[in-house]
């Protein structure tokens, strides 16, 4: 198994056991991490938003398939099964990652998956009639990242 492969099999495992640590130390300092709700997230705040997810998915289950990765790139196919924690919905999301590797960690992670698809999971009926516009998707992308800031803040991350 080439190393970089190891590297995100390690991530994942620590995932599945909510070590947001173990994650974060796959990560290199300068880490970018993007997906549909959290864009754009560079260096400590992409483990600060593991962080916060680990601990508040007390019933979080990760799955993960289809590791692959080089010398620069990588991918892998994961679903995480949770209880949303403002709504109290069930949610099965599917996530499509892609890596960039730098001096043996992840330098760049971006998640795919259906945003729509989720607000109709997460936010029940409001988010399966409303999820696809566009102020709705905005008001959840400003809600987690103000979550996150006050995950920060109580946390004293940095």
């Amino acid at each position: 198994m080439h190393p970089n492969q190891e590297l995100l099999k390690r991530f994942y495992t620590a995932f599945q056991k909510r070590d947001h640590a173990g994650m974060a130390a796959c990560y290199h300092p300068e880490i970018e991490f993007s997906d549909p709700v959290f864009k754009d997230l560079k260096g400590f705040k992409a483990g600060a938003m593991w962080h916060m997810l680990c601990e508040r998915g007390k019933d979080l289950v990760i799955e993960f398939s289809d590791l692959s990765a080089d010398d620069t790139t990588g991918r892998a196919h994961w679903e995480a099964h949770y209880t949303f924690s403002v709504t109290g919905q069930k949610v099965h999301n599917r996530i499509d990652a892609s890596f960039e590797f730098k001096d043996g960690k992840i330098i760049r992670h971006t998640d795919d998956f259906n945003l729509t698809a989720w607000a109709g999971m997460a936010l029940g009926l409001k988010g399966k009639l409303l999820g696809w516009a566009p102020p709705v998707q905005n008001a959840i992308r400003k809600n987690a990242l103000g979550g996150l800031d006050q995950f920060i803040a109580r946390n004293n991350l940095s």
